[in-house]
């Protein structure tokens, strides 16, 4: 018996389907930290097409073999083309309102963790206004914790405990497919556009600055605390309001400990 052809209306609704998932991801980075492998690179391109992406960003490769690089990216090689090369976690990440880091190891910073199908929503709800990135680790041992420190968010991919550890292609793969599936959900509300995380960035180190003046902050250890902050508002989200109050609490903190304090206690004395 003659198989039944997909009537045309049913393959223009799912031709739109599929462009609409796409659509929302359009504004999804993937970033690779110190790379060390050329194949793993091109693995990443091919699986990031597989799933309709095409931001790719380097930071600090080792130095990249174009043929390995081609020979396992195959169709995706367009990918190897655009993509963009940074110094640092933080010049990549810059102009992102979400920034989503992957691990797989546990650690005192890294307990916040969630699975990629509990993030993916999320992550595609921020990506319809904001520019996201989901970052990935050197191949012999992740993300460190200078590099987690830049991320908003965690992902950790469930695994069996007897061998927890994924190759980066193999991360990236199954990231971007809950993410794709994520996308294809319809009549999904955006989340609201947030600062970009360069912003983010000073709002920390100014925070941190006063937070250590008025001695909130450990002089030894300043970033315990100030991870802390970091889990908080990366769950919440920040607005580029929520950083210009919290910028402004920084600042008057630093007044008040420069001898602001006194200013109040003058005018009291004076009778104003």
């Amino acid at each position: 018996m003659e198989r039944e052809k997909p009537q045309p209306h049913v393959e223009a609704i799912h031709s739109l389907d599929s462009a609409m998932s796409l659509a929302k991801l359009t504004n999804l980075r993937i970033v690779l930290v110190r790379p060390q492998y050329s194949g793993n690179v091109g693995a990443v391109a091919r699986a990031m097409r597989n799933f309709g992406l095409s931001d790719l960003a380097l930071v600090n490769p080792a130095p990249l073999y174009r043929e390995q690089a081609e020979m396992m990216a195959v169709h995706a090689r367009d990918l190897l083309d655009t993509m963009q090369i940074y110094p640092s976690l933080r010049v990549a990440t810059a102009d992102c309102g979400l920034v989503v880091g992957t691990t797989c190891r546990p650690g005192l910073y890294r307990g916040s963790a969630y699975p990629p199908r509990m993030l993916a929503p999320r992550i595609v709800a921020a990506a319809m206004v904001n520019r996201v990135a989901l970052v990935f680790g050197p191949e012999a041992h992740g993300l460190t914790n200078d590099d987690i420190r830049l991320c908003h968010q965690l992902v950790t991919i469930p695994t069996d405990e007897g061998y927890p550890s994924l190759n980066v292609a193999q991360a990236v793969l199954l990231c971007c497919y809950e993410v794709f599936l994520a996308a294809r959900v319809g009549d999904r509300i955006p989340l609201p556009q947030f600062a970009v995380a360069e912003r983010q960035e000073l709002m920390y180190e100014k925070l941190k600055r006063a937070l250590l003046k008025i001695g909130f902050l450990h002089r030894e250890n300043p970033e315990h605390i100030m991870f802390a902050f970091r889990r908080i508002f990366g769950r919440a989200g920040l607005e580029e309001r929520d950083v210009r109050i919290l910028l402004g609490l920084a600042r008057q903190i630093e007044w008040y400990t420069a001898g602001g304090c006194q200013v109040p206690e003058r005018s009291s004395q004076a009778g104003q």
